[in-house]
């Protein structure tokens, strides 16, 4: 049971916190206005300190009506249980009178939660609730909250968002002049380098991603699994060392020193569900070729796979595969790679179709680079059948025709500055 002393003045000094001026625009904000207005919980997942509790304050503020609000992540609820929701609910009534809308941060944090947020929902309450931890949350509402409950998935701070804070009117245009272009640049060469978790931004401290990353890999997967730290520890050190490579369960077994490929990918599944790293399958129509061919691997954020990974060199090209992936994600695009003769970097996927190719590399300034990635794409694009491909580099902007197989297909070189500037 958990103190009721320490639950109440936990409460006082949560809804008492005032929120900080000039808060990032978060994109996901206006898909949170449409939620608001169906019946439905509001799940807000995602990475630890991505900026899901300011964006529930910030759900608050713009509320006219008055709501309870609470986060589990708070060392005085160490000792909260299922059993001690109705005391926390009197508690509520007790301080602000009777609310119909609950904000509820890091609720997986309480084994059971989903019965007492079924509950509320049921008498016709407004629930929010976030959390850190994909996999249980998507379990436990199919449990209790299937087809009452909407989900928006929060990333760290994308280079749009970065730009609207930094500079507006910017983000606003759609071309730009010399001196323009060289301002966004320079943002992007800082996005590219520190990543988008706010909390780093702001203070440019190393230890702050390195306190994060332990915290997730010891609370959020070793201690809620029981898991072995050094064979996970080295697997995620491996991951984020090789962005935007292949990989095979079967040798990173070797590498890590566990006994089976299968051991692997569980370890992988749990990275994934805490958002710290993710694999993406070769396409193919074929399920079981799927779950065969090698993966893919990419990080949460690339100033957090600079900071615990290893790097040789800056890794430029490999970590602006990085940004490209994460902002596809944040646009909810189903993400693979193609790979037969040639390897293309993203197909995306629309119901039973592929409907995009795209390449991603640093510069196409040499006739072998140019060459490579052209034959990469098109490979790609005859496979899924498309007329148009896309390849974004740190600085091309430009549109070409290639003839093959009798067919003529179009090729577009943009920016990825500005690919990430455009409407997801």
């Amino acid at each position: 049971m958990v103190d009721v002393a320490l639950l109440k003045q936990a409460i006082v000094d949560q809804n008492a916190l005032v929120l900080p001026k000039h808060l990032y625009q978060r994109q996901a904000f206006a898909q949170l206005g449409t939620f608001s207005a169906l019946p439905h919980v509001v799940v807000i997942s995602g990475i630890r300190r991505c900026g899901k509790s300011t964006l529930l304050q910030q759900l608050r503020q713009q509320q006219t009506e008055q709501a309870y609000y609470l986060n589990f992540d708070d060392d005085r609820l160490l000792g909260f249980h299922v059993e001690d929701f109705q005391t926390m609910l009197e508690i509520f009534i007790e301080l602000y009178g009777e609310q119909s809308i609950f904000y509820f941060d890091e609720i997986q944090n309480i084994e059971g939660w989903e019965r007492f947020v079924r509950r509320l929902h049921d008498q016709g309450k407004k629930v929010y609730v976030t959390g850190s931890n994909a996999n249980m949350l998507s379990r436990e509402l199919g449990t209790r909250l299937t087809g009452r409950y909407v989900q928006c998935e929060l990333y760290p701070l994308s280079f749009k968002e970065i730009l609207m804070h930094h500079k507006p009117l910017l983000v606003e245009k759609s071309t730009f002049t010399t001196a323009e272009k060289s301002i966004i640049k320079r943002h992007f060469s800082d996005y590219l380098l520190q990543g988008g978790l706010p909390e780093y931004v702001a203070t440019q401290s190393t230890e702050v991603l390195q306190l994060l990353y332990q915290n997730i890999l010891y609370r959020d997967i070793i201690v809620r699994y029981r898991l072995q730290e050094l064979p996970l520890k080295e697997l995620m050190y491996f991951l984020v060392s090789n962005v935007g490579k292949e990989v095979s369960f079967g040798k990173l077994a070797k590498v890590v020193g566990v006994k089976n490929g299968s051991t692997v990918s569980e370890y992988c599944h749990y990275l994934e569900n805490s958002y710290l790293n993710f694999l993406i399958n070769r396409y193919d129509p074929s399920v079981k070729r799927q779950m065969l061919f090698n993966k893919k691997t990419y990080a949460i954020d690339q100033g957090m796979a600079r900071a615990i990974g290893f790097r040789p060199s800056d890794d430029r090209g490999r970590m602006l595969e990085n940004v490209v992936f994460i902002e596809l994600k944040r646009r909810g695009c189903d993400v693979y790679f193609h790979r037969q003769q040639k390897e293309c970097d993203f197909l995306i996927r629309e119901g039973t179709r592929i409907v995009e190719a795209i390449q991603v590399c640093q510069q196409m300034t040499d006739a072998d680079t140019q060459k490579r990635e052209y034959a990469g794409l098109l490979e790609a694009m005859q496979y899924a059948d498309l007329m148009q491909g896309l390849i974004l580099t740190e600085d091309t902007f430009s549109d070409d025709s290639v003839e093959a197989d009798s067919k003529h297909y179009t090729i577009a070189i943009r920016p990825i500055w500005w690919w990430l500037l455009q409407q997801a």
